[in-house]
């Protein structure tokens, strides 16, 4: 024996008629919160910014590139010889 039975409400009506919470209000005033932050934070990841940031991580002239680059083989190569020049 097959029953089927169709109901025509509301998301509003279903929840109500199972005893849901409507968390509705709650979901407004944390989706509020979470655009303030983003928005807040949009400054710091723009392209420019995230551009100085990791330029401002790079060595500056020729000498620290090359004292960078130098460093990098000590410890790669675990020597304690001198590059040279």
């Amino acid at each position: 024996m097959k029953v089927k039975v169709e109901i025509d409400c509301t998301p509003e009506e279903a929840r109500t008629f199972f005893g849901l919470p409507d968390v509705q209000p709650l979901q407004a005033k944390i989706l509020a919160e979470m655009e303030r932050r983003m928005l807040a934070e949009m400054d710091r990841f723009s392209p420019e910014a995230l551009l100085r940031s990791w330029m401002a991580l790079a060595p500056q002239g020729p000498e620290q590139m090359q004292d960078a680059f130098s460093r990098l083989f000590q410890q790669s190569f675990g020597g304690g010889t001198k590059p040279p020049g």
